[in-house]
């Protein structure tokens, strides 16, 4: 219950942030403005309205996580309420559980706002929505609590300006992670390409959440991919709501 109370309580603040709103609005600028680039490809119209969809409700989605996530623990301080909290009889680590299942209920409900007004838009165009579409959308909002698992734990950490640059950065270089093993061969053997190899198993591969061109196509994806992608996700969810919390049992407040 106490977790529950942070939850609906850090809920109710992230849905009255204006940034919120305004997030919301570019990504229905973007997915309706997608069917000026399908007109460019004859006959690729709906392909490309789906993949821009797709792209808008991700890109959109982190952008909405690092910018809310980044700032939730420094808000709390800045404002002097985490005082008051945990004063109480509450666990750290309740805190902070309660800080990330609210704000991953405004990311669901976030997801799934601009889910659907792809999902209509596409269908009003004359396209489908098959089940690929539904799972590369489940796979963006699970890539997503990762994400906000991160930037919770760099609000613990960091400042919110320095906690959205750094989370943004490994965004960013997540799904990317192909470049940190492919490298040229004068590095073979060198320090630098062991240390570039162990970030690459360190890093959490972002790419594998990423299904929109098969969802584009209308290719079938394999529930057991599914299954292990959602696996993959919640370790390092778990990973880092661990690290997060064992940060902020050290935090001096």
């Amino acid at each position: 219950m106490r977790m529950l109370a942070v939850a609906l309580n850090t809920f109710r603040e992230a849905i009255r942030d204006k940034i919120l709103y305004v997030l919301l609005f570019f990504a229905a600028v973007a997915i309706f403005g997608s069917k000026l680039l399908g007109w460019i490809s004859i006959g690729q119209d709906i392909k490309i309205v789906k993949d821009i969809s797709l792209a808008s409700v991700s890109v959109f989605g982190v952008l909405i996580a690092i910018f809310v996530g980044a700032s939730l623990i420094y808000k709390e301080i800045d404002k002097r309420t985490i005082y008051t909290i945990i004063s109480r009889p509450m666990h750290r680590y309740e805190f902070i559980l309660g800080k990330y299942v609210g704000l991953a209920f405004v990311l669901g409900m976030v997801t799934g706002i601009m889910a659907v007004v792809a999902m209509v838009y596409v269908m009003i165009l004359g396209g489908t929505i098959d089940q690929t579409f539904v799972l590369a959308v489940l796979l963006i909002y699970c890539e997503l609590l990762l994400v906000t698992a991160l930037a919770l734990l760099m609000s613990t950490l960091a400042s919110p300006i320095l906690g959205a640059i750094i989370v943004f950065s490994l965004y960013v270089v997540g799904h990317a992670t192909g470049i940190l093993i492919d490298l040229p061969p004068h590095f073979d053997g060198t320090a630098a390409k062991w240390m570039i190899e162990l970030l690459y198993y360190i890093l959490p591969n972002l790419a594998n959440f990423n299904i929109r061109a098969e969802a584009a196509n209308g290719v079938q994806v394999p529930l057991a991919y599914i299954g292990w992608v959602l696996g993959y996700g919640f370790f390092y969810t778990s990973m880092l709501l661990l690290f997060a919390a064992l940060a902020f049992e050290d935090k001096d407040v």
